[in-house]
């Protein structure tokens, strides 16, 4: 393949796409927790989420990635100091050496830029003296005067806590039951961690280096994606770097320029695969919905935030990939308690070839799936076609 200005079939942009997200290779990132960081750490973050429909979307995220991979992992990750949470696009893990990189966010909280609440100071200095002194806490060691009402009627303590993380006063040191754990940022962060603020040209570059390491190819948008205030720098950084030639420009189905890196892109060996993967709905492949349907022809939204009426496949819906392209989606459900793992219903959208071998390969990854999430017996529930029924049971 020439390194001049190039032309992409759309198989090749789907398989080097694949291979950047880690998704070709069985053993693309390594084993159990080392396997868990090189896989954070070349994404850049892995989304957290606190719904449990099946496994939670980080656990679920990793293990597509990593052979061996178990939810203590990403606990041993964040104690030993390699991965911490903070707010990427959306609540995630983040790797410990992009720490620097975080700041640029609780810069803008620090300057009362994107708060969620009113300040209380007096309240912000009680909650800060206490974890002091008193070392990391939860919430729910702080008293409280307010019942707990809606999902946004955080008692003022919660509130306290949350601006002191995002402004970077406070890290999570741990989680209990899901619950944080705060403690002082000084007590948390490495030594060794650069904590300098990045500059907005360095900022824009290590989102343009992050996405294409993650992707392969991306647009602007797609780097700034949810990071307004990085969107005209990281176009600067475009220019400059498209004009040094490190970067180049090219379109998929007419779409707004798309860059890649020449010399990293083609130092790659890429091939198709039969792997099969159930994808978190908030998968790094999937979150961003106008990419994955550009590049794949695959529209994809979580219907859990719809409305039950509008829902046109189910509440938690997995995309299906197969053999390099996107089949279809189903909607399960893991019941630790009694061992049963449900699918609900089966959306196969885009038919298989090779019907036989997909079944085939599709019941094997319920099977393994169904035992991650602790469940033993893998039952089909009537949104399942009968056909599909008889060839998975």
């Amino acid at each position: 393949m020439s390194h001049s200005f190039p032309v992409f079939s759309p198989d090749e942009v789907k398989l080097y796409t694949l291979q950047s997200q880690g998704l070709l290779q069985k053993n693309g990132f390594g084993k159990g927790r080392n396997g868990a960081l090189s896989a954070l750490e070349h994404l850049g973050y892995i989304q957290l989420d606190t719904l449990a429909v099946v496994v939670r979307a980080h656990h679920h995220t990793l293990y597509t990635r990593t052979v061996n991979y178990h939810e203590e992992h990403l606990a041993q990750l964040v104690a030993g100091k390699q991965a911490f949470e903070y707010w990427s696009h959306a609540a995630s893990y983040l790797p410990m050496r992009d720490y620097r990189f975080s700041l640029v966010r609780k810069e803008l909280f620090r300057n009362g830029q994107h708060h969620w609440f009113v300040s209380n100071k007096k309240l912000l200095k009680y909650v800060l003296d206490r974890i002091s002194a008193e070392g990391p806490l939860q919430a729910r060691h702080f008293e409280t005067d307010r019942k707990r009402g809606s999902w946004f009627d955080w008692k003022p303590a919660k509130i306290a806590l949350e601006q002191l993380f995002m402004d970077g006063t406070l890290m999570i040191s741990a989680r209990q039951g899901f619950q944080k754990v705060y403690d002082l940022t000084e007590r948390v962060l490495p030594e060794h961690i650069n904590t300098t603020l990045p500059t907005e040209r360095e900022y824009a570059a290590y989102l343009i280096e992050l996405a294409l390491r993650a992707n392969g190819f991306a647009t602007a948008a797609q780097m700034a994606y949810l990071r307004r205030n990085a969107a005209s720098a990281v176009k600067e950084e475009l220019h400059a770097q498209t004009t040094e030639g490190v970067l180049m420009p090219f379109h998929i189905h007419g779409s707004k320029d798309v860059y890649y890196a020449p010399a990293k892109l083609f130092s790659r060996k890429v091939k198709p695969t039969s792997h099969i993967h159930l994808l978190s709905p908030f998968d790094n492949l999937v979150i961003q919905r106008s990419r994955t349907k550009l590049i794949f022809g695959y529209d994809y939204q979580v219907e859990c935030y719809v409305p039950e009426p509008k829902r046109k496949f189910g509440y938690f819906c997995l995309p299906v990939l197969w053999n390099g392209n996107f089949i279809g989606r189903l909607d399960p459900k893991a019941d630790k308690q009694s061992g049963v793992f449900s699918v609900r219903s089966l959306h196969i959208e885009f038919p298989p070839s090779n019907t036989e071998a997909f079944a085939h390969d599709l019941k094997e990854k319920l099977a393994a799936f169904a035992a991650f999430n602790g469940c033993s017996k893998v039952v089909y529930e009537k949104g399942v076609p009968a056909k599909w029924r008889k060839m998975l049971a």
